[in-house]
């Protein structure tokens, strides 16, 4: 792997790494919304929305095209894929974890469900 892969993979796990920047992409996977309207359900400013944006793009899990005067977030699940390859390729994922993916870029999976550990169990082994 090269040093640009490697740190896109650094920054796409640091990104998943913060509960909020799972649940935004969680919200991205089933529809592009404006920044507002994707910070309105989240107690935080937003300079701090805006802050988690960027780790997002920066790992290449979003783009934020401009439509009109307004900017649109967008879900990129071609930006995860790089992980899933990763983590298939160190044996740490069984076809369970896989369909808890697939589900969540699918966009089947709800806020809820991301924020409360159902897609990866927090006391399995790679959590």
């Amino acid at each position: 792997m090269d040093i640009n892969a490697e740190a896109r993979l650094d920054a796409t796990f640091a990104a998943l790494g913060d509960q909020t920047r799972r649940a935004m992409l969680a919200r991205l996977v089933r529809a592009d919304q404006t920044v507002s309207a994707l910070a309105a359900p989240f107690d935080m400013t937003l300079a701090a929305i805006s802050k988690h944006l960027q780790i997002l793009l920066r790992a290449g899990l979003i783009s934020q095209p401009k439509q009109g005067r307004e900017t649109l977030c967008r879900a990129e699940p071609a930006g995860v894929q790089a992980a899933l390859v990763w983590l298939e390729s160190c044996g740490q994922l069984d076809s369970e974890d896989f369909s808890a993916i697939e589900r969540l870029l699918a966009g089947v999976m709800d806020d809820e469900a991301l924020l409360s550990g159902e897609i990866f169990d927090p006391d399995s082994d790679f959590a």
